[in-house]
């Protein structure tokens, strides 16, 4: 059994065949799926597809990209929602950031807040955290240390393979890996994969995107979260029904306990 812990369900390119991507992912053994929430203008449709299925959860949150689009009477509306189970998708993006200095170091600052705040609802409602780090390792680091995230852990999304976060271990984090881990360009990953705690292992998709091989350039679905365990089957050494075990259990540690 797997557990998608990030597979953003309410994506238009889901439209036409929710109910076939759903129906392949379940007889492939996925017994659970998570809807991150990035942009608060999709959260009702995401918010109805779990009410509509009893395996689908979502969370409530706003993407770095999204900031402008935040809202605390959303979360305030929605988190205490029975199938809400996270606060996220949410944290630091400085990849696309755009102007000139000090309209990015803006720009940053107004990431930051976002972000705390999110944190502190997470501590409010006490949901776990699904936290997006791009290229701010140091900051994003920083700033879950020092506003007492580890009160209510979480999972860093797409793991980047920065190893300086691999100590947010001890702090009650997660580490969600997805078909990033197949890339034949995916050295750092692949290297630092068996540098974490096996107990504190999730899988994700993040679908539509970042589709495993062999199916890249294709739309990425729950059901490939298959090919993620087997490749991380392959790289710890392990059976892969042995790994569906292990990250099953943390992610309904994280999540549902």
């Amino acid at each position: 059994m797997i557990i998608d812990t990030h597979i953003h369900l309410d994506d238009d390119r889901y439209n036409e065949d929710l109910q076939a991507v759903l129906d392949r992912a379940r007889e492939g053994g996925v017994k659970q799926f998570i809807i991150p929430g990035a942009d608060p203008s999709t959260l009702q449709k995401g918010v109805a597809i779990a009410e509509a299925n009893e395996d689908v959860y979502f969370a409530v949150g706003v993407h770095p990209y999204d900031m402008q689009n935040f809202d605390e009477a959303i979360f305030h509306k929605y988190l205490p929602h029975p199938k809400c189970i996270a606060v996220g998708e949410c944290g630091l993006d400085y990849f696309r950031l755009e102007g000139t200095e000090e309209q990015k170091e803006h720009k940053k600052r107004q990431q930051k807040e976002v972000f705390v705040t999110q944190i502190q609802l997470a501590k409010k409602y006490k949901k776990p955290l699904i936290v997006h780090i791009r290229d701010a390792s140091s900051d994003s680091k920083e700033i879950l240390l020092q506003n007492g995230a580890g009160e209510v852990g979480g999972v860093l999304h797409c793991f980047n393979a920065d190893e300086q976060l691999l100590s947010l271990a001890d702090e009650g984090f997660y580490f969600g890996i997805g078909g990033v881990l197949t890339f034949k360009n995916a050295k750092k990953l692949v290297q630092v994969l068996p540098k974490i705690p096996t107990e504190r292992l999730v899988i994700e998709t993040d679908g539509p995107y970042l589709t495993p091989t062999p199916h890249r350039g294709e739309r990425n679905e729950p059901y490939y979260t298959t090919f993620v365990a087997q490749k991380m089957a392959e790289l710890l050494e392990m059976d892969r029904s042995r790994i569906e075990e292990i990250t099953t259990k943390n992610a309904q540690k994280l999540f549902f306990t």
